[in-house]
């Protein structure tokens, strides 16, 4: 977008238009009900309420923008057709509202992207064109068959449009949270953000707009810290529906006036949160949906003056999305219980003798861990004339002292366990 049409669109009437996308989107878009979180509240010291856009229909918020924008084309635009390029969650949004008004879409969508997103935007209808690495090579091939097809590009998120669609979460907000203080929105393109910090600080700007970016993807960083859009060398992070390289221009000129605070969180972060909504809300998000989450445990609040709710901030993160694969759902769970000491292995040599193996089973047992895997290997030993046997051992544990507990009442009976993860 050229800076003549940020401009422009910088000077409309943004809580009109903000309240003509809650006006377009009502009936068929979900208000999603806010839940309290007492295991994140009591983890953070503040009250802490989900705004979950999982549960929201495509299983994520970016139904909004989509369909804000389609709902804005007149008829002769409509009849040419419409393209988008989506990482996934804005691609569902496009062919679910393309469907909704009878419109052929095309989604160009990376070759990255995990085949439950893939099947469900083909499941709504649309024709979909896997090309690229990443989101950036396939909106430069959308953009193509656009320009050389007469189709309506739909982007994913650097059009008014489709910000003020997203901004209807900030709406939702404000009205079922009245006295929130502190919002928290992840950061990919910035469509998401830029619309829920438009409507915050136009209806209620003492609110803070927090960004939340996973490390691996640092373009709202640099862009923010430069004043202008800094596209990332690279983009390496396990939360795809956030792994953009160059941030929209409308959405950094948003953001640069209205967001408040940027967090940065590790693959770590994410993984764990993941977990914990799973175990402790029995809600099911991706990655990029708890980069908010994973930013609660960053916040510098403390020294801000307010005065709501008995002096705790009132913080709404909101879970942008939950469509994950069951494979990479498989994987986050395991290192998630890694990462928190719930999984743990070990290796260690024994003598080639009976009885060894029972002996180590028997350790495990007193300590109360409960063996998941074992391979007992003598090729593995440190020689093979040493009349030795590699025994590695998995085992479930409940947090990192179990495990310091587990290795010492080993080491106590004469191995040497290394510990592997």
């Amino acid at each position: 977008m050229d800076q003549q049409e940020v401009l422009q669109n910088l000077r409309r009437d943004h809580a009109a238009e903000l309240k003509l996308a809650a006006e377009r989107l009502h009936g068929t878009v979900r208000h999603t009900e806010i839940i309290d979180s007492p295991v994140l509240s009591e983890l953070t010291g503040h009250i802490i309420k989900l705004k979950p856009e999982n549960l929201q229909v495509t299983g994520s918020f970016k139904i909004r923008g989509a369909y804000n924008k389609i709902a804005s084309l007149s008829d002769d635009q409509i009849a040419k057709g419409i393209v988008t390029a989506s990482a996934g969650n804005h691609a569902q949004g496009v062919a679910y509202a393309a469907r909704e008004r009878h419109i052929q879409a095309t989604v160009v969508m990376p070759q990255i992207t995990p085949p439950l997103k893939v099947d469900a935007t083909k499941a709504y209808g649309a024709n979909v064109v896997l090309h690229g690495e990443v989101f950036d090579e396939s909106a430069a091939h959308a953009q193509y068959l656009a320009q050389s097809q007469g189709m309506i590009m739909i982007p994913p998120f650097d059009d008014y449009e489709v910000v003020c669609g997203q901004g209807t979460i900030g709406l939702e907000i404000l009205e079922d949270v009245p006295d929130v203080t502190d919002v928290i929105v992840p950061l990919g393109g910035g469509g998401l953000g830029a619309g829920v910090a438009l409507a915050i600080k136009t209806f209620k700007p003492e609110v803070r707009v927090i960004g939340a970016i996973p490390e691996g993807s640092p373009a709202w960083r640099d862009s923010l810290r430069s004043g202008r859009v800094s596209p990332a060398d690279q983009v390496v992070t396990s939360a795809e529906g956030v792994a953009v390289k160059h941030p929209g221009d409308l959405t950094f000129a948003l953001l640069n006036e209205f967001l408040d605070d940027l967090v940065m969180v590790s693959e770590r972060d994410i993984n764990e949160m993941i977990l914990l909504m799973l175990e402790k809300h029995k809600l099911v998000i991706e990655a990029a949906g708890a980069v908010s989450l994973a930013a609660l445990e960053h916040l510098n609040l403390r020294s801000r003056a307010f005065a709501s709710a008995g002096g705790n901030h009132v913080v709404v993160p909101i879970v942008s999305g939950g469509n994950i694969d069951t494979v990479t759902m498989g994987a986050v769970i395991q290192k998630g219980m890694i990462a928190r000491g719930r999984i743990m292995q070990f290796e260690v040599e024994l003598p080639d003798t009976p009885g060894q193996l029972v002996k180590v089973a028997t350790l495990c047992a007193n300590q109360r861990a409960n063996v998941i895997a074992l391979d007992h290997d003598q090729f593995k030993a440190s020689g093979h004339y040493t009349n030795a046997v590699s025994l590695s051992v998995t085992v479930e544990t409940n947090g990192p002292a179990h495990i310091d507990q587990i290795l010492q009442a080993l080491r106590d009976e004469g191995f040497q366990p290394r510990r592997v993860y």
